[in-house]
């Protein structure tokens, strides 16, 4: 039997996530997963390829507010509000994040100067608003009209337990799995057949895998520390998890319509076979 074990959004991109019991399902995503991004002064986004300290910050979901702290200093925190009020005369900002010049806008400078003082270089918090739509690669969408949120490439990204405790199976140390920031976590099955996967539900709920998910040296942050702890495990899944020039660890997905999912649905696969 495989069953929904774990839900996880991470409200700001690169930034520490937040563990779910369930969660409503958008055309772009989980809701408000990854709708806030740091940019630097160009509007180029930071994650933790660049940044590895940005996996030091937390969130939290407090009412209609966003609870980031740092780990360093949890006293010291900011609240974001979930639903931003709209703004008489906002500055969009032309935000790219790899090859997607995307509209966005600051949420707060103030905002922005507390990461900015953290960090010790000048960033800005910006939001995806409702109207601002980010196309799924056409070459891996279901329709034209899939959307994604600041994600590397897609709206959700799903991981078999049994994947891990394989990987850690050939591991002098196992990693956790917020080493790969799934938005779903299953157990049962075999290990990585969750990439073979086309279409499937949680639940009722149906989702659609489009492309097993390319790894790179963010798997080698450790995100107790927000340091690279060395060349693993990127090192031994490239041994073994490489379909190309790429190492591959979970399965992207793209759903088709709302909805919601919650920890211990079922899990049916109706196709296999990556679309």
């Amino acid at each position: 039997m495989l069953q929904l074990s774990e839900i996880w959004i991470y409200p700001v991109k690169s930034l520490g996530g937040i563990p779910l019991q369930e969660s409503n399902v958008t055309h772009r995503g989980l809701e408000h997963d990854r709708r806030w991004m740091l940019v630097d002064e160009e509007g180029i986004f930071l994650s933790q390829r660049t940044t590895p300290e940005l996996a030091l910050f937390q969130t939290e979901i407090e009412g209609e507010f966003l609870i980031i702290t740092h780990k360093e200093n949890i006293t010291n925190k900011i609240k974001v509000p979930i639903t931003p009020a709209l703004q008489e005369g906002r500055e969009n900002i032309k935000t790219v994040l790899w090859e997607d010049a995307i509209d966005a806008y600051e949420v707060d400078k103030k905002l922005s100067d507390w990461f900015s003082k953290i960090l010790k270089c000048s960033v800005r918090l910006v939001y995806m608003p409702d109207e601002s739509h980010r196309k799924v690669d056409p070459d891996y969408a279901i329709t034209a009209n899939d959307i994604n949120s600041f994600s590397d490439g897609f709206p959700f990204l799903i991981i078999g337990q049994s994947s891990l405790d394989d990987l850690n199976s050939r591991l002098k140390e196992a990693v956790p799995m917020k080493r790969f920031r799934p938005n779903f976590v299953f157990t049962g099955g075999q290990e990585y057949e969750e990439e073979t996967w086309s279409k499937f539900t949680i639940g009722n709920f149906p989702f659609y895998g489009v492309k097993p998910c390319g790894r790179c040296v963010m798997v080698t942050v450790d995100p107790e520390k927000g340091i690279v702890a060395g060349k693993e495990p990127l090192l031994t899944l490239s041994k073994y998890k490489r379909v190309g020039n790429n190492v591959i660890f979970g399965q992207n997905l793209i759903a088709q319509q709302e909805g919601s999912v919650h920890v211990g649905a079922i899990i049916e696969v109706s196709k296999k076979g990556v679309v």
